[in-house]
């Protein structure tokens, strides 16, 4: 159907605003998507200008001053350097290994896989908590977690990455089952102006349409090159959670290997049709190893992903002349 990119719709007879009315507020490409989000995860779903717009929206509707934040070990850097500019408004985090119990703490934040280090949470830990639980599964999505189920009571996603899965729409959201949290949520979010365009919400019901086929077959082949990875003499070690399109692997000069792939795009983000790998460091620093290369995993045939990374893995500095 054809995206409505108005910006107002005019009010009804009576002179009151109807369901649309002005597009920060909800328009009607957005509303579609936010429903179809919402059944998938079983919840209420928000959806914001990008990943980075829904985890800030988080923080600014539900987080007070003087509170804390328990962040999972190796997440998203960005969520690390979001809380940190947060310092000077009173709020505070602590990383912690999120396989394990979390420790006190007003906010517990996780991500399920984390990004790039791909552990997963203790969900066990996580329903005891008295704090409220906020869990970014981007690299999941629905397919391979219900966190909503498994004591969460935000999730977070970079529909960016999987969801939309072209790497043609920057968007984020929110899903809760907490109606006072949704509005809050919502009323933030809508004052805030941290709104998805209607072009990006039409996107992220194109993914939608089928994510779990691409899911599938995302997972079927990282799967596969993980199994060749482990078996590789350049690569010291592999992480995978055993489900979705990411892995990170480690080899020893992992600049060399990035920018010798031909196949595979040497580009940052995640979750695309098109195979993405890059080495956090650049952007990270000693948060990760030095040498961990994050691949995403695209829809490429498997045996030509595997040439392109073998073909990388074999050149060296000196044939790159760095």
């Amino acid at each position: 159907m054809p995206v409505d990119r108005s910006t107002i719709w005019p009010y009804d007879e009576r002179g009151e605003p109807r369901a649309f009315y002005y597009a920060r507020t909800a328009h009607p490409a957005g509303a579609a998507a936010e429903e179809e989000l919402g059944r998938r995860e079983g919840g209420d779903a928000l959806l914001y200008a990008s990943g980075m717009g829904a985890a800030t929206n988080v923080l600014l509707a539900l987080a007070r001053p003087g509170w804390k934040v328990a962040l999972a070990e190796g997440c998203y850097y960005g969520t690390s350097k979001l809380l940190g500019l947060l310092a000077d408004w009173g709020i505070s985090y602590v990383e912690y290994d999120q396989t394990g119990p979390p420790p006190p703490a007003e906010i517990v934040w996780v991500e399920a896989p984390a990004n790039p280090v791909l552990t997963v949470p203790d969900w066990a830990a996580l329903r005891g908590h008295p704090g409220l639980v906020v869990c970014d599964a981007t690299i999941a999505t629905p397919v391979y977690l219900q966190a909503l189920d498994e004591g969460a009571d935000v999730v977070v996603h970079s529909a960016t990455k999987f969801l939309t899965g072209s790497h043609d729409a920057l968007l984020g959201a929110t899903v809760t089952r907490d109606p006072e949290k949704s509005a809050r949520l919502r009323e933030f979010r809508t004052n805030a102006g941290i709104v998805a365009a209607p072009d990006a919400a039409a996107a992220l019901l194109r993914g939608l349409e089928t994510l779990d086929e691409r899911m599938a077959r995302h997972t079927e082949s990282a799967a596969e090159l993980v199994r060749r990875l482990e078996e590789h003499p350049a690569v010291s070690k592999v992480r995978y959670p055993g489900f979705s399109g990411v892995i990170s692997f480690d080899v020893d000069d992992a600049r060399v290997v990035e920018t010798s792939t031909k196949l595979i795009l040497n580009a940052t983000s995640l979750g695309g049709a098109r195979s993405t790998m890059e080495s956090r460091s650049r952007w990270e620093g000693d948060r990760i190893p030095g040498g961990l290369l994050r691949l995403s995993v695209g829809l490429e045939d498997v045996d030509e992903l595997w040439a392109d990374l073998t073909q990388a893995m074999g050149r060296t500095a000196h044939d790159l002349n760095i």
